[in-house]
This record gives C-alpha cells, structure tokens and sequence, in this order.
C-alpha cells in the first residue's frame, strides 16, 4: 500500500467548487501575503496553479514571508461573492486554515520580484535562475519544451526512425566551428573534443546497416551568442536515413514540422509540400537564404539597365529594386529614418522613387533615367500609383545581402509581415564549392555532401558552377536546419577534397572513420537536424533564444549561476598535463 505523502494531498491548481467541504493538504511557494484586517489571505503557488488560502490567527504567519515554501492543511470553502477570481482556474474556492508549517525559509530581500522577474537584467536573472524560473512565464516555457521535445521523439519512433545515442567524447574536427577541447590525463598531450553534432557517428550508424536513426542530440560549438543562438550548447533533432534521397528527407521533415507547429500552435502552418527555393533565387528575390515568406516585398535584379548609366554610383554595379505598394504616402520623416537604417548598415545612401498618378517618377534617382526605363522599371517591379521604387547598388557580393535587409526593414516598419503565419520552405541547390579571398577553390558549406551530377560534374565542370544536394528548412527568417544527400562513394569524395586542396593523405588523416568506413560498401544516406531550441523559440514567440532553455549561458558564454568558465588548481592541470601560459 502507498502511503499518502506528508506535505500534499492535492496540487494548489486542482481545487474546484466540487471540492467544497474536503479537508486537504497543499504544499507550494508564498506567492502573496494580504492583511485584510485580521483576515489573512496567503496565495500559494506550485507548478499546477495558485490558490487562495485564509488564515485568522496572526501567529501562523510569524516566520512566514514571500517565496518561502510551506505545507498547509484546511478545509476547502466558497469563496465570497465579491472575492471570486475567475482568472485563475481556483477561483471559485479557497481553503481556510489552521495549520501552516514552513519548509524552506527564504529571505525577505528577494533580488527581485518573482511574477516580473522578466524585466530584470539577464545576468542578475541568470545569477538566480531558480527563482526567475519560479515565474509563471519562464516556467511554462520550460514545460512547452518537454512536451513539443516528447512529441518529437514520439513522430520519430511512429515513423520508423531508431533512436541511438551517440558519443559525446569526440575528435577534433578541420571543419566547421571551434571545438570545445578537453586534455586527456591518460594520453599526455592529446585532447578530446566535444561534438559540433553528430554528423559523422550518424553517417557510420548507416554504414553500420541501421537504416534510420535519430536522437534529441545535444551539439557544443565555442561561437558567439545571437538572438536566435545560444552559446555553447544545443539541441538538435537529428535524423538520418539509408539508401534515401533528398525527396525522403524532405517527407519526413514535412510531417514532422507540420505536424508538431500544428499542435503547438493557433497560427496558420504552411502544408506540406513546402516550397522548394533553389539558392540562386532565394540570393535575388529575397537578399537572403533564410527567407521570410510572411514578407510579401519582393527584389528585383535591374543591374542590366544601369551597365552604362551616367549615375555613377550604379554604373557596373550589382542593382536590385524593392516596389513598396502604397509608400509613397509616408512622411518625410518616414524616408529620412529609412536613410538613416541604410547608412547603418554601410550603404552610401538609399534612392528610390515615388509612383506618380500618372505614372511618372518624383525622387532623387529620376533624373539619372534615360528614356524607357521608367516604364521598364514599372514592368519589371509591378508598380502601380502611390507605390516607392527602392534602389540598392553595390557589388555582387554584398548588393544581395543589403537589399535582404532593407526588404525586411521596409517591411516591419510598414507592418507588412503577417504575424499570423508560420511559412516554411526548403532552400535547395547550393553551391559545392566558391573561391576564398585569394581564388582558391573551397567548400561552401558541408563537404561531405553530394554533388549534383557526381564524378562526371567534378571532371567537367566550372566548380563554382557544380551545386551540391545540401539544403536547409527556413521558417518566418530562422533556419532550422541544414541537412544533405551525403557523399558515400570514395572516388567522388577523393575528387571533391582534392579540388579543394586536400589531397588523399589530407583525407585519411583528417577523416579518417568516413574514408575507411566507405571502402566497405557504404549505402547512399542523407538526412538533416531540425534546431529544438529555434523551433520552441518561434513556438512560444519568444525574441530569446534563451528564453527557453532552463540553464542558458549568457551572452558572453558564461554561466553565472555556477560560476563557469571558472578556474582549477594547479593539481588539476598537472593531471592533464596542462600548462597555462
């Protein structure tokens, strides 16, 4: 027989006019202390709700103040007429008391107020994260997290897919980002690495004869914070399939994010199939590869009429237009910020030109127009009276890129981006390799993904014309993930590595486990890893990526609530054979 337990009968959220004339037992944190002229109200809370209790003897609440945790027992009462909250789902009730007893004292000078512990400065809410997770907020975002991650696993294993898990002690890796090193005591100067992801044990699982895996895979990287990235760690779900194409990825990526923001939210979710954005066109039509679909602005490549332009910020340069329906009738003010935002970003300024009724031009830029272009302009862009024709100019690099910001700029000033949408798209056909700063030939992105067309594309082929199978999932701006259709075929990898200056020996050094591994009848594999974490983020709407997770680092990539980055003794790294210098 289970014995009843000592401090609770019920949970302070579970109370309802039903409940009238029980005796119970709770147990939670003092939310609140109200005097009301000898009547004392106490408002307890816990992970399931608060509840009013009443107390009419002064003497219970001597050592009794907020945040404190204490257990309770009493009878459960209507509630007055007037005293009703219909707020909170305990309401209707309320317990009458004799009998408190204190848990676990807490001090009187709180660092700051529980309910409002989100207007605190991040490090002092971090230093005390155990009470701003107190907060109804935080904590129900941590909560959200367990059940959209259970749900995860849950569509993955319904799907067929194994769920193994993959060492977190690794190697170094050449690519990618920094690793996190830790020395080995047993192995005098050799160090492991924590994983960037688990791209390679995934790939050898496929080798190993399993034909889908997948896993909540934690990811360690030594990069810096960003809104939408914690520094540190992450979690991935991370997935891989044998002899799969990209087609199979993408079905899979399809139901599972369909399925899981459908359940977690009201907002409209873009239904599978996705749109499919080759790279190249995502670059012009929207300045980015991480596109935000719920934008309706669209970019426009208009370099052609400006090869021989008497504008000399235009002539020979990369030039993209933006149309803003109906902009014409924004303030002076409106444009001088919108200048102000370009110069920000290092443009030299930001022309464009206003859509008469008559279809004529008013604005900075009409007069360096030859004859023709007006209405080539308004072709071209789908301008109609009262919209603003925007100009970026720059060089091919970065013209892209600065008219990607100022589409979204335009955007969010005006109020165009539909907040009621989660749209999410598939950007496809990435470039395999590009040049550095000196020429040479390097990978864009993962280099042990496919290229299109195999051996014969690397024989052939301009290699910054070669695309590879690699592509990410992109949803309302973020990227979820990248993911690709995996090189298992040795000579096209030997191909790939050596146009990018690795030679075999290169290979067999630095990826060892792969190129041993796909001498021994490797099946093609392909698969992808959806960030958790981004995707809780953009499900609760939250701005901070570490808003939900219960224990983040800060901004700078440290943990003040244990002190870490911290120092060790001297013992410690002589066991490692450390030495600081």
């Amino acid at each position: 027989m289970i014995k009843p337990n000592i401090y609770r009968t019920v949970s302070c959220g579970e109370l309802r006019e039903e409940n009238i004339g029980q005796q119970v037992r709770v147990a939670g944190w003092v939310e609140n202390i109200r005097d009301h002229g000898g009547v004392m109200f106490l408002d307890i809370r816990d992970e399931y709700g608060v509840l009013q209790v009443v107390v009419h003897d002064d003497n219970l609440l001597k050592n009794i103040n907020k945040e404190c945790t204490v257990t309770l027992s009493g009878e459960v009462v209507k509630r007055d007429e007037e005293t009703i909250n219909k707020k909170i789902a305990t309401g209707y009730v309320e317990v009458h008391t004799e009998d408190i007893t204190v848990l676990g004292k807490c001090k009187n000078a709180l660092p700051f107020e529980v309910g409002t512990s989100t207007n605190t400065g991040e490090d002092v809410r971090l230093k005390y994260r155990f009470l701003d997770l107190r907060n109804p907020k935080v904590h129900n975002n941590i909560l959200f997290r367990s059940k959209v991650v259970a749900f995860l696993r849950q569509k993955m294993q319904e799907l067929g897919f194994t769920e193994i898990n993959t060492p977190i002690l690794s190697t170094s890796s050449p690519e990618g980002a920094r690793d996190y090193l830790i020395p080995s005591r047993k192995h005098k100067g050799k160090f492991y690495a924590l994983p960037q992801a688990p791209q390679i044990f995934k790939q050898l699982l496929m080798v190993s004869g399993f034909d889908k895996y997948f896993q909540i895979a934690p990811c360690f990287r030594d990069e810096d914070a960003r809104a939408d990235r914690s520094p540190g760690e992450f979690y991935q779900l991370d997935f891989e399939m044998a002899f799969a194409t990209q087609e199979d990825v993408f079905d899979v990526a399809e139901q599972v994010l369909y399925e899981t923001f459908s359940k977690f939210t009201d907002k409209e979710v873009s239904k599978p199939p996705f749109a499919r954005i080759p790279f190249a066109e995502a670059m012009v039509k929207y300045g980015t590869d991480k596109p935000d679909l719920r934008n309706p602005l669209i970019i426009k490549e208009i370099s052609d009429m400006f090869v021989e332009t008497d504008f000399a910020p235009f002539r020979k340069k990369t030039v993209r237009s933006i149309n803003v329906p109906g902009a014409a009738a924004q303030s002076k003010k409106w444009f001088k910020r919108m200048e102000e935002f370009a110069l920000s970003i290092g443009m030299k300024g930001l022309g464009y030109v206003k859509v008469n009724d008559d279809l004529t031009f008013d604005g900075p830029i009409d007069k360096f127009l030859k004859p023709g272009d007006r209405e080539e302009l308004i072709e071209r862009n789908g301008s109609k009276a009262g919209d603003v024709i925007y100009f970026i100019a720059d060089s091919a690099v970065d013209a892209p890129k600065l008219a990607g910001q100022i589409r979204t700029e335009v955007a969010t000033r005006l109020g165009l981006i539909d907040e009621s949408r989660f749209d999410l798209c598939f950007i496809v056909d990435f470039p395999m390799f590009e040049r550095d700063e000196d020429g040479k030939i390097i990978f864009t992105h993962n280099p042990f993904s496919m290229p299109q067309g195999g051996l014969e594309a690397l024989n052939t082929m301009d290699p910054e014309e070669i695309l590879a199978y690699q592509y990410d999932i992109v949803c309302n701006g973020v990227e979820l993930s990248s993911g690709a259709v995996r090189n298992h075929d040795i000579e096209i990898m030997k191909k790939a590595f050596d146009m990018a200056g690795y030679s075999e020996d290169d290979l067999k050094a630095k990826f060892s486990a792969l190129y041993n591994a796909f001498q021994y009848g490797a099946p093609p594999h392909a698969g992808m890893a959806p960030g958790v974490d981004r995707m809780i983020m953009l499900l609760t709407g939250e701005e901070n990526i570490r808003e939900v997770i219960a224990f983040p680092m800060n901004s700078n990539a440290q943990d003040v609530l244990l002190g870490s980055p911290g120092e060790v003794t001297e013992q410690q790294l002589r066991e490692v054979h450390v030495k600081l210098r």
